[in-house]
Formats: structure tokens, C-alpha cells, sequence
């Protein structure tokens, strides 16, 4: 398939895109991301590695198109741990010694 990014053409194909990201490991992601095989990559990531430019030549719009067209699941937040509310003192050591948790 034939994508623009940062103004200059590519042919992308979903295997190529495999096989360029494979070994990759993927960085911290904190914003849009795309799924690649069974890893989450940052989109900008995925842009440098696929066009080798730097990641401030393009949007990641661009790159959410072509991955989509691709045919590759994007996202556009990363993933929210889930608020963990902290145990209060009585409620750990009651679960340390079996009891029943404490509600505070």
C-alpha cells in the first residue's frame, strides 16, 4: 500500500511492517499506539523505524492512518493502571494474619 508520511511516498505492507518491527523493543508508551504482533509500540516509534527519519518530521496521525489501512489495531491513550486505594495499617495486617479484611 502507498502512504505519505512526512511528505515523501512509501510502499508499506503489513508484513513488512512485521518484519521491520520485529526485534524491536518496544518504549514506553504515553500516548497513540499501535499493536504489532503481540506488543504495543508508541506510533512515533513505529514511524522512525519504518521511514528512518526523526520522529519530529511527522505527525503521528500519519502514521495511525497507515497503520490502520494496514490493517493494525490503534489506539489513541495508553492504557490507565487502575487506581489502587492505599490499605490503611489495620487493613494490611488483617489480611496478612487471614482475617477478613476491615472495611475503613
Amino acid at each position: 500500500m502507498r502512504c505519505v508520511i512526512a511528505r515523501y511516498p512509501f510502499d508499506l505492507t503489513k508484513n513488512g511492517v512485521l518484519a521491520s518491527m520485529k526485534g524491536i523493543t518496544p518504549e514506553l508508551v504515553t500516548g497513540e499506539s499501535v499493536t504489532i504482533g503481540r506488543r504495543r509500540y508508541p506510533v512515533k516509534q513505529v514511524g522512525q523505524v519504518l521511514t528512518r527519519q526523526d520522529p519530529r518530521d511527522f505527525t503521528a496521525g500519519e502514521v495511525v492512518r497507515a497503520m490502520t489501512r494496514l490493517g493494525f489495531t490503534c489506539h489513541t491513550h495508553p492504557e490507565a493502571a487502575p487506581e489502587r486505594v492505599a490499605a490503611t495499617p489495620l487493613q494490611t495486617a488483617s489480611a496478612l494474619l487471614g482475617a477478613a479484611p476491615l472495611e475503613a
